[in-house]
C-alpha cells in the first residue's frame, strides 16, 4: 500500500465510522472504485483500532467515571450508580455480536464482502433508520437503559456483521426504536464500540501474529493514526449537530450511494 492508500483509507474509516453509514462497506468499496487491490482485514481492523482511540479519548472523563463506580459497585458494600449501570448494559449488548460474530467470521471476511450485499443492506437497514428516526418518541436518555433494552440493541447490533449495514447506524435504529433521544442513542452507539473494536482488533491481531504471512505493521500504525485523528472529529461534530439535524441527511446518501450500486 503506498501512502495515498493508506491516508485515503483511514480518512474513509475515520470520518464513517461514527456515522451511520457504514463504514466496513466504504473500507470495501473505496479501493474498487479508485482501482487498488482490497486492503485485507488487518488493514480494516488497524483503522478501526484507531477509531476505537478516538471514541476512548473523546468519552475519558465518562468512561473513568464509569469504571470507577462499576469497581465499587462490585463491593459487598457498593451501591449501583447510574455510571455503573451504564457499563452493565454495555456489557449486555455486547453479549449477541460475540456468539454471532464468532460463529460467521469466516463468512464475513470472504463471502459477505460482495458489491450486491453491500448495496441491499445500505438501502434496507437506512430506511429502517429512517422510520424509527421519524416515528421514535425520542424522549428517553441513555442511562434510562434496562437490560431488555440492551439485550435488544445488543441484537440490532450483531445484524452489522453484514457489510453495509453500519454497526453505528443499526445500534442508533435500535435506540430510536426504545425512545431515546438522537443525541442519547449515538453516544450508547458510540460507547458500545469500544468493546466490540476491541474483541474483532484482539482477534484479527492474534491471528496477524500466528500467521507465517509478512505483516507491515508500519502501514498498520499510520492508518490507525489517521483514522483516530478524523474519527475524533466526528465525534465532536456528530454529537453537536445531529439533534437538528436528524438522520435524514444519511438516509439520503445511503439510499443514492445503494441505488448507485445496483446500477453499476
Amino acid at each position: 500500500m503506498d501512502t495515498i492508500q493508506i491516508l485515503i483509507l483511514s480518512l474513509v474509516q475515520g470520518f464513517t465510522e461514527f456515522l451511520p453509514i457504514s463504514s466496513s462497506a466504504h473500507l470495501i468499496l473505496t479501493p474498487r472504485l479508485l482501482g487498488y487491490q482490497d486492503q485485507g482485514f488487518a488493514f480494516d481492523v488497524a483503522v478501526h483500532l484507531g477509531s476505537l482511540l478516538a471514541v476512548i479519548g473523546y468519552f475519558r472523563t465518562d468512561i473513568a467515571r464509569m469504571l470507577r463506580d462499576f469497581l465499587l459497585s462490585l463491593r459487598a458494600s457498593g451501591t449501583p450508580t447510574r455510571e455503573s449501570q451504564m457499563v452493565w448494559m454495555i456489557i449486555l449488548a455486547t453479549l449477541p455480536i460475540v456468539v454471532i460474530g464468532g460463529i460467521f467470521k469466516s463468512l464475513v471476511e470472504t463471502d459477505l464482502r460482495s458489491t450486491l450485499v453491500i448495496a441491499v443492506s445500505t438501502i434496507l437497514f437506512g430506511l429502517l433508520l429512517y422510520w424509527f428516526d421519524i416515528k421514535g418518541r425520542r424522549t428517553r436518555d441513555e442511562y434510562s437503559l434496562i437490560w431488555k433494552d440492551a439485550l435488544v440493541i445488543g441484537v440490532f447490533q450483531a445484524l452489522a456483521i453484514i457489510p453495509g449495514t453500519s454497526r453505528s447506524g443499526i445500534t442508533m435504529t435500535a435506540g430510536l426504536m426504545l425512545g431515546l433521544t438522537r443525541e442519547a442513542a449515538s453516544r450508547f452507539s458510540f460507547l458500545l464500540a469500544i468493546p466490540t473494536i476491541l474483541m474483532s482488533g484482539a482477534l484479527v491481531t492474534l491471528d496477524l501474529f500466528q500467521s507465517d504471512l509478512p505483516v507491515m505493521w508500519k502501514e498498520l500504525l499510520l492508518g490507525a493514526a489517521l483514522s483516530f485523528v478524523s474519527a475524533y472529529l466526528c465525534i465532536h461534530f456528530f454529537l453537536k449537530l445531529i439533534e437538528k439535524m436528524g438522520m435524514l441527511p444519511f438516509v439520503i446518501y445511503r439510499l443514492l450511494l445503494g441505488l448507485a450500486l445496483l446500477v453499476l
